[in-house]
């Protein structure tokens, strides 16, 4: 939970945008039957605007999802859990939209935390990963060079997606 800055992208939609951060909030739970759920907030600037203008926000909600045809739940165990997938939806009028995701890998502490996540194909946008990381000034090189050289090992569509990685730009100011 809590602000992620989006560093490293292969989704076209982020090569015209900058400046880009996702705030992850907890829903609260009704009961232990309803399935985990946050709240996202994702800000960006176009890429010509101004680092003090108002940021753009699209507000969606997370909820833990998992695939009915995922037969590595019954073989997993705490070594080598199911992977975690999640379910975004729109929210006002982008409730129509929605997009399946998942974490490939975090890893790190505190300002130094990174996160990579993949989004599958939707019908505005194609498969793409993103590089998360807790510290708006970004990655160190040699971290993010290691990130990008184990997502090519997994080899596959995710390998070949992660030959396609940009840098997301940022602002120079303190955003």
């Amino acid at each position: 939970m809590g602000t992620w800055y989006v560093t490293h992208s292969t989704l076209p939609l982020w090569k015209s945008k900058k400046d880009v951060s996702i705030n992850y909030t907890l829903r609260p739970r009704a009961s232990t039957n309803q399935p985990l759920q946050f709240d996202d907030v994702v800000q960006y600037r176009s890429a010509s605007a101004r680092p003090d203008s108002t940021p753009q926000r699209v507000i969606g909600v997370d909820s833990l999802h998992q695939p009915a045809n995922n037969s590595s739940r019954s073989e997993s165990s705490p070594a080598h859990p199911p992977p975690t997938h999640f379910k975004w939806r729109g929210k006002g009028w982008l409730m129509i939209a929605s997009s399946r995701w998942q974490i490939l890998g975090l890893g790190g502490g505190d300002s130094s935390a990174w996160a990579v996540t993949f989004f599958e194909k939707t019908l505005f946008t194609p498969a793409g990963l993103d590089i998360y990381s807790r510290s708006s000034e970004g990655l160190l090189p040699s971290l993010l060079e290691d990130i990008v050289s184990k997502i090519q090992a997994l080899g596959g569509d995710v390998g070949r997606l992660a030959e396609q990685f940009f840098e997301v730009t940022r602002s120079s100011s303190d955003v």
